[in-house]
């Protein structure tokens, strides 16, 4: 071979890695900057991050002052703990024993236990702040414990409760019955089935349907469909979005094992949707509403608040923009956009998230309420991408089943659910929600602001989320005096209430003003306390420096 046509076929070789090097390099960028800068947006460091947090706890004496409060200020937060600590163990002890009874049984009980509040405070809590997880019975808008002791609901049973604790009681009462001579016969489907599936078609504006026994589940078959069609690996999820707990879509902490096919971008980013119009591996986008909240940002538990830094909201107008854009990137490149509404299904408007931004999904996952208090998860999607077969490689199969899909009782629940949700006093209920929501959610935050309490709340409808506006190492206590004063949380605290809709104006009346005695309680026991000086190192510093201290052995 020509020595010449050797060299010139090596530089030609060299040349054409180089480039592919750098095209692959200019991809990787791409893809790094479309990330939230946040430890959140990177879900491989933040699980290797999270393994080097070390333990430790603040002993009583300084549980009362460590962010620097001064003796008469650490003695009220005592008295104040000890009181609440008291009235607890008075006014709940047949509710507080059975939970402590099943704990040693029951793995959720002992993580919501232990991840109530920050690490450092926990234990203390745990042994002098015990939070009940046994409910007796339900009406209207309240739950009542086994000691007799009435609440406001507004956990929303995690997004179940749409229409009220009655609505959902005479669902499940007549499925069972309308179920009850098939009993529990699977494979062939209850004549429901049919009625459920029109339904669902109807006001998803899709074509196909498909059943599981959760939300996890619904999204599993989702983004498993998506991949099948378009023939690529790689899922996109925002960040701090949540999809359930499926290793695919958790791919930070949580997850034991690293998610390999996911990319955890940043919502509300041209970056982002620049990766989307320039990669073909991209099999689907998953989006839930309910990160208009805080887009970016994981829900605002109180096992989280280091520091309470405010949170702020989207506006309605700016995230319809940024789905509408994300929708034709969608279309644009082939990318399967799915709804994830497992939370706000049927909540924000009566056809969900497509109806209320005005966009078009190509696949819609459905769970909790639909099924009248049932345990399910459903898909509605495209009729090409619901397919699990191809007319031309038979032997080429997406498999989805599950035993229980389709179970008669579930079913039934379901055709039950909607039966009611098409009556005339149903649909009236859609009528001016969002404006009827957004102004309590108004004067909420006017009569928190008038009483001096440094907290806001931002909504998504019937959905709220409670912001600090000032910096406390002790946000958290508020969920204890929130449920002092008769308000049923979720275990995760004071950061998300979830109100059904059957709440009426006096209903409402009452909650706010349990809410702002229960706040006042809490400023006048000092936990708001300020460090007047501004050479007080932040809040942040302080605790990274206390795990520095830890790691080396030395004494917090």
């Amino acid at each position: 071979m020509d020595s010449r046509y050797l060299t010139y076929t090596l530089t030609t070789m060299g040349l054409t890695a180089t480039a592919a090097g750098l095209v692959k390099l200019k991809t990787r960028l791409e893809l790094s900057r479309a990330k939230h800068p946040s430890l959140a947006g990177h879900a491989k460091w933040s699980r290797r991050i999270a393994k080097l947090v070390p333990y430790y706890e603040y002993p009583e004496p300084r549980f009362f002052d460590v962010d620097g409060a001064p003796a008469d200020i650490a003695a009220k937060r005592r008295a104040g703990f000890n009181r609440l600590s008291a009235l607890y163990a008075e006014r709940s002890p047949k509710t507080q024993a059975l939970t402590e009874q099943a704990r040693e049984g029951i793995s959720d009980l002992q993580f919501t236990d232990l991840y109530r509040v920050p690490f450092q405070f926990s234990r203390t809590v745990s042994r002098h702040l015990g939070s009940g997880s046994f409910a007796a019975s339900t009406s209207g808008v309240t739950v009542t414990d086994l000691d007799g002791n009435v609440a406001y609901d507004l956990t929303g049973s995690y997004g179940v409760n749409v229409f009220g604790n009655d609505f959902y009681k005479e669902c499940m009462a007549e499925g069972c019955r309308a179920a009850e001579p098939l009993g529990a016969m699977l494979g062939a489907y209850h004549p429901s089935v049919a009625r459920n599936v029109a339904a669902i078609r109807e006001l998803s504006g899709l074509d196909e349907v498909s059943f599981h026994m959760s939300g996890t589940e619904a999204v599993m078959q989702a983004v498993r469909l998506a991949r099948y069609h378009t023939k690529r690996r790689y899922v996109v999820r925002f960040t701090g979005a949540y999809h359930g707990w499926w290793g695919d879509v958790q791919p930070g902490v949580g997850n034991p094992i690293a998610a390999r096919d996911t990319y955890t971008l940043a919502e509300m980013s041209e970056k982002t949707l620049r990766v989307l119009r320039s990669r073909r591996d991209i099999a689907c986008v998953l989006v839930n509403p309910i990160q208009i909240l805080h887009p970016n940002g994981s829900p605002p538990g109180d096992s989280a608040l280091v520091d309470g830094a405010t949170r702020r909201d989207a506006s309605r107008a700016a995230y319809t923009e940024w789905l509408k854009a994300l929708r034709e990137v969608c279309t644009e490149r082939g990318i399967v956009l799915i709804f994830d509404e497992i939370i706000v299904g049927f909540r924000i408007a009566r056809a969900g998230a497509q109806e209320y931004f005005g966009v078009k999904a190509d696949m819609v996952t459905w769970g909790k309420t639909i099924a009248g208090g049932m345990p399910v998860g459903v898909v509605a999607g495209r009729r090409d991408l619901m397919r699990r077969y191809r007319d031309d490689a038979p032997a080429d199969v997406c498999l989805a089943r599950g035993t229980f899909n389709s179970h008669p009782y579930v079913m039934a629940s379901m055709d039950a659910f909607f039966t009611r949700f098409d009556k005339p006093e149903m649909r009236a209920l859609y009528d001016g929600i969002d404006e009827r929501w957004n102004a309590r959610a108004r004067a909420f935050n006017q009569r928190l602001k008038a009483e001096g309490i440094p907290l806001e709340v931002a909504n998504l409808g019937s959905i709220w989320a409670v912001c600090h506006t000032i910096k406390s190492r002790y946000h958290w206590m508020l969920q204890f005096y929130l449920r002092s004063e008769g308000l049923a949380l979720a275990w995760t605290g004071s950061g998300r209430l979830i109100f059904s809709l059957n709440y009426t104006d006096a209903d409402f009346a009452a909650v706010t003003d349990r809410f702002v005695a229960a706040c006042k309680a809490m400023q006048a026991d000092g936990w708001w306390w300020q460090n007047p000086d501004p050479a007080a190192p932040p809040i942040k510093r302080q605790v990274l420096r206390e795990m520095l201290r830890k790691k080396l052995g030395l004494a917090v």
